[in-house]
């Protein structure tokens, strides 16, 4: 039992510690970003790999998050583009520079989005070029990473460079170098990334939220479908985007 209230103390100490961010105007930034974003009819392109994948579940396609949004799955480099199916299951993906491009040009990016970017490590090959091909593009880059991690660790992207130095703005998750934060046994279990980058993905959507509002705006915010007029309220966001939000309705 003693192991569990170890861990709750590990997670809640650092979702105090993003409450304290959020409270002096850590976020604030990024905030701006995405309210100017979606006001001005751009979409919230959310990217991650590996357990870093949860946090653009967190931005993208959600209740209580924002329809203009969209989750750029490396999956769909099988789906749409001319990557095998046995890739998937190796790390070959996130880790190829290359990926990055392929990635980008299967989508429906235009110049208002922003892109949202976690990775613990802030330092595959994909997750950086991403962000190097975002910025190139002309949008704005939001990261979310582990700074004590990822300045730890060598970059794996040929530019040498790592997810933080290419950001625009910079969160860090606050988990520690190996993400793991309890010792027991010899070996340290108790990774914490994945919450704190999920409690940051909402934070940053109340406070987009409360920014929209405040400038006199609607936030288009996605009901949840399983509640009477859910998809029927969406619908109406969603359809204007099409392709831009679901790629699926542009392969048809």
């Amino acid at each position: 039992m003693n192991g569990f209230v170890d861990m709750s103390g590990q997670v809640l100490a650092r979702l105090r510690q993003l409450d304290d961010v959020a409270a002096s105007g850590g976020l604030d930034e990024a905030v701006g970003l995405m309210a100017a974003c979606l006001s001005g009819d751009g979409v919230l392109q959310a990217f991650g790999t590996g357990h870093s994948q949860a946090f653009a579940m967190e931005i993208a396609g959600r209740a209580g998050g924002f329809i203009p949004s969209h989750a750029l799955k490396l999956s769909d480099l099988v789906t749409f583009g001319r990557r095998s199916v046995p890739m998937l299951g190796t790390a070959d993906l996130e880790r190829d520079a290359a990926v990055a491009d392929e990635l980008y040009d299967l989508y429906d990016v235009r110049p208002a989005d922003v892109f949202l970017i976690a990775s613990n490590s802030g330092a595959n090959g994909s997750t950086v070029g991403m962000a190097l091909r975002a910025k190139a593009e002309g949008h704005a880059v939001i990261a979310v990473t582990s700074l004590e991690h990822s300045r730890g660790v060598v970059s794996k992207h040929p530019s040498g460079k790592k997810l933080f130095e290419v950001a625009d703005v910079v969160i860090d998750n606050l988990a520690p170098y190996g993400d793991a934060t309890l010792e027991t046994g010899g070996v340290k279990v108790g990774a914490v990334s994945s919450i704190t980058a999920a409690y940051i993905a909402q934070l940053l959507t109340v406070g987009t939220t409360q920014r929209i509002l405040a400038d006199g705006g609607v936030p288009p915010i996605y009901l949840s479908a399983n509640i009477p007029g859910g998809d029927e309220a969406n619908d109406q966001v969603k359809q204007r985007l099409g392709a831009r939000i679901n790629p699926y309705l542009g392969s048809v």
